[in-house]
């Protein structure tokens, strides 16, 4: 017996994707948070004590009040870099606490 509709796993897992868009948001979100210690470096990972998506709003809570003053001059640039990574437009703001 011939299969007529036979697909590859990662074209199933894709359709799959396109029909729950809130997944993809989640899975985007994600790739965003764990992209940060591979964008920013290990010592601003180590300072990094939580980070978390909310209403397209990255809230990063830092131990170092040095980090958080140099991290809040290159806001705008750090959104770019991290919305690039995760393939989409994930986050609109950071907040540092």
């Amino acid at each position: 017996m011939k299969r007529t509709n036979t697909q590859t796993i990662k074209e199933a897992i894709n359709l799959f994707l396109e029909e729950n868009s809130v997944l993809t948001d989640k899975l985007a979100e994600t790739r965003l948070i764990n992209s940060w210690g591979k964008i920013l470096g290990s010592i601003t990972e180590r300072y990094t004590t939580n980070i978390y998506i909310h209403r397209k709003i990255l809230y990063v809570q830092l131990s170092s009040s040095i980090l958080k003053n140099e991290l809040m001059m290159c806001r705008e640039k750090l959104i770019s870099r991290l919305n690039e990574e995760a393939g989409k437009e994930v986050i609109t703001n950071i907040v540092f606490n």
